[in-house]
């Protein structure tokens, strides 16, 4: 059984059922935060925005721009990817992953759901369907496609000449960059109940640390496929289903040869990336992505706070709990502000050395899922409904 991730957030944000009401019948409620009101010290500017398809939906999807070389690559759900300029949103090409079955037939949605990953003259989008694509960045024309073991809902990691995936059903997967070929799978265990969603490998020195729907950080070595070590981060625990979901569905980030990892309902933790023994731990869960940067770890537990911890020993800096349960995408650095944005459409800029707002824009009505990209002078994010939007200070 999965408990799909879009569904979780939802729930939390709307109408949070605090404890074990969501299967005890309780009515205690937790609201969304009302918006904070924020005085502009700057305000950003739409440098220009461009539609692709139909977006994502009310659907979990981990679909986010992607860029290189002065074009931005996005998808839709149902199958469209475009390639974009990124000085002015231009469309260079546009192709259609879904598939016709006849003339007189509706196009069936290709589902794609991980990605986009672009690396040299190939981009990679991953499918619920259980589908990889490589598509060639010149033209969008397909140069291979391959079956993975489950929905490839992870966003695809390009190392060592290999396209990694992680499935929905726990399989890491390593595929040949060039041709699709299928090298090695790597079974990473499941639970009963998990999140909908799987962590992306983080890669360093011929291996790659991933993080399981079991609560484990798992180092394999990318040239075999091979386990090498396996810790436990979350322990499952609590009364109910959900108080014992223990996903690690972050990407581990790896620096200085220490992996630091969140997991759902379990901890912030710091692992050798040797050995895998944990250093320190932090009792802070969340499903968004960390950020490591000079000496400072930036994170969104899973009630939406923002926070500012050290690197050494994980002490807090600082809290930011203006923005509860507003489903906020992964946080990025861009122009050294912190940045996030909100399932209402609001991007929320924050200052880095104590968490106060220095901007706040409202962007698009549908609101956004997956994390802001940094693109040169430019931040790209991508709205649930389809539309991608590139933002300067």
């Amino acid at each position: 059984m999965e408990l799909r991730k879009y569904l979780l957030p939802a729930l939390m944000s709307v109408t949070l059922l605090s404890g074990c009401s969501l299967f005890s019948g309780e009515e205690d409620v937790v609201k969304m935060a009302p918006l904070p009101k924020v005085e502009n010290q700057f305000n950003p500017q739409e440098a220009w925005s461009t539609s692709v398809g139909d977006g994502v939906g009310d659907f979990y999807s981990n679909l986010h721009p992607a860029w290189q070389d002065d074009t931005v690559y996005a998808a839709d759900r149902f199958g469209i990817v475009k390639a974009l300029d990124a000085n002015n949103g231009k469309v260079k090409w546009k192709v259609d992953l879904s598939e016709n079955p006849g003339f007189f037939s509706h196009n069936i949605s290709a589902l794609l759901s991980g990605g986009v990953t672009v690396s040299g003259n190939l981009l990679y989008i991953g499918s619920e369907r259980g589908q990889v694509y490589a598509l060639n960045t010149e033209d969008g024309k397909i140069v291979w496609q391959a079956k993975a073991a489950g929905e490839a809902l992870s966003r695809p990691v390009v190392s060592d000449g290999l396209v990694l995936i992680h499935t929905s059903n726990g399989m890491l997967q390593g595929f040949d960059q060039a041709t699709g070929a299928a090298k090695w799978s790597v079974n990473l265990d499941m639970p009963a109940l998990s999140l909908r969603g799987e962590s992306a490998p983080a890669t360093a020195f011929g291996g790659a640390i991933v993080g399981g729907d079991n609560g484990r950080v798992s180092a394999v070595i990318l040239s075999q496929g091979q386990l090498i070590w396996q810790q436990r981060i979350s322990q499952p625990s609590g009364a109910t289903e959900i108080d014992r979901l223990s996903d690690v569905d972050t990407t581990p980030v790896i620096v200085n040869g220490v992996v630091y990892a969140l997991a759902y309902n379990g901890n912030l933790s710091a692992l050798d990336l040797r050995s895998g023994q944990i250093l320190w731990k932090r009792e802070i869960g969340g499903v968004k992505d960390l950020i490591v940067d000079a000496g400072r770890i930036f994170t969104v537990d899973q009630d939406d706070r923002v926070i500012a911890l050290n690197t050494d020993g994980g002490v807090a800096i600082w809290r930011q709990s203006e923005l509860l349960h507003r489903n906020l995408t992964s946080p990025v650095l861009f122009n050294g502000y912190l940045v996030v944005g909100d399932s209402e459409g609001y991007v929320h800029w924050m200052n880095t050395d104590d968490g106060r707002f220095v901007a706040q824009q409202k962007v698009d009505s549908s609101g956004f899922q997956t994390e802001p990209v940094v693109a040169g002078d430019k931040l790209l994010i991508q709205a649930k409904g389809g539309e991608v939007y590139a933002i300067t200070r």
